[in-house]
């Protein structure tokens, strides 16, 4: 067969190392030798010997799901062979951690995470009201996060002669080292005249960067029976 479709634009090509990247603009690939461990429903494709595990609940939890109504429950991945993750062919990027990162993140926007990263979930200080940003995942150790994000993200840097105020429905993720608080921007009176209706985002402020995607959340797809 011929065509574009078997251009090597699209053709996958053998592996040449263990572990995560970026297979295209809206796909991670991960060649498994071991354990790793993903979103659950992401896998779209995989070849080998590998078996998959659920998780649980996974990043959120059942705190964040009885708090907010949101959670992720992960899948683990064991064994030798290749395996391919997507979410709503939205764009895939990988955040590379060292020993002494931390990087904190909507758990809407994991795919898959290397089983020598550690996570934990912590309550977004200054956010209590917010259904958006109530719960996050902290993640630590060395290794290699592959996330989502609807479209192509922004980072954008913080000082502490700058923070960055960010809507917390649009807020992906954000570096150590960042406080976080509410910041009201408009009177009550203002958003009745006609203001944006902004009333409260999240305010970063210290030194790092914050990832903010371009959009804002989208309304739930209805259940299909």
């Amino acid at each position: 067969m011929k065509g574009d479709l078997f251009s090597s634009e699209h053709m996958v090509q053998p592996a040449t190392a263990p572990g995560m990247t970026v297979e295209n603009a809206k796909c991670i690939r991960y060649a498994v030798s071991g354990e790793m461990l993903a979103r659950q429903g992401a896998m779209i494709a995989y070849r080998g010997n590998l078996q998959f595990e659920r998780k649980g609940q996974g990043v959120g939890g059942m705190l964040k799901r009885a708090a907010t109504g949101e959670g992720l429950p992960l899948m683990a991945v064991r064994g030798q062979g290749e395996a391919w993750f997507a979410h709503e062919a939205q764009n895939c990027f990988v955040v590379e951690l060292d020993p002494g990162d931390e990087f904190t993140v909507n758990g809407r926007n994991v795919l898959c995470f290397d089983a020598s990263l550690s996570y934990r979930i912590a309550t977004v200080k200054g956010a209590g009201i917010t259904g958006g940003g109530l719960f996050n995942s902290v993640f630590t150790g060395q290794g290699r996060l592959g996330l989502v994000c609807e479209g192509n993200p922004l980072v954008i840097p913080v000082s502490a002669q700058y923070p960055v105020y960010v809507d917390t429905d649009a807020v992906v993720g954000w570096s150590a080292g960042l406080g976080t608080s509410l910041h009201r921007s408009q009177s009550i009176g203002s958003m009745l005249r006609g203001g944006s209706g902004e009333a409260v985002q999240l305010m970063l402020s210290g030194e790092g960067y914050v990832v903010v995607r371009p959009s804002e959340a989208t309304p739930p797809k209805a259940q299909q029976h």
